[in-house]
């Protein structure tokens, strides 16, 4: 179910809760509630989600790339140490090994950047929908709390009426 949908669902519960005399409270069914707030839990825009399972995907990338480093580099010393008469191929090794290592950071920082703007990109996204749905939420509280003031205010002027007939 989409969240604005329970959203409405949640505003027309407060709407049909029966007021409490001479205050601003209502009474809420209270299954009917924590129904409604499980369901707007559950529905949270998958992004969220996704954004999650990026930013295992970025760790588990970066840790892929640090152990291949790791074993590149546990190469080249092997290597070097069997061959230390061939000094050129031993410093090539190392070379390529950091070269690979530099790499293997620089893929891991462009995968952290990409999940880190997904993420905020998501979460703002679920920042402003948060933010509208309050707002609806308010409004309607301020509806329902200014008819209620209008109708206390009209109960006297009524019973002043009725009292200026007799």
């Amino acid at each position: 179910m989409d969240i604005l949908q329970l959203v409405d669902r949640l505003e027309e519960l407060f709407n049909q809760s029966r007021p409490i005399p001479l205050t601003n409270n209502v009474i809420v069914d209270e299954d009917r509630m924590l129904d409604l707030i499980d369901q707007m839990r559950v529905a949270i825009p998958d992004e969220v989600k996704k954004a999650q399972k990026l930013i295992a995907e970025r760790d588990r990338t970066m840790a892929q790339a640090q152990e291949e480093a790791k074993r590149t580099l546990q190469l080249a010393r092997e290597k070097s140490d069997g061959l230390v008469e061939r000094d050129s191929i031993v410093s090539s090794a190392e070379a390529r090994a950091e070269q690979i290592l530099a790499q293997a950071k620089l893929d891991a920082d462009a995968a952290r950047q990409e999940a880190d703007d997904y993420v905020v990109e998501s979460l703002t996204n679920l920042e402003m929908e948060l933010e509208r749905v309050l707002n609806q939420v308010r409004n309607g509280i301020r509806a329902v709390m200014q008819q209620q003031e209008e109708k206390r205010g009209a109960q006297p002027s009524e019973k002043q009426e009725a009292a200026k007939t007799e």
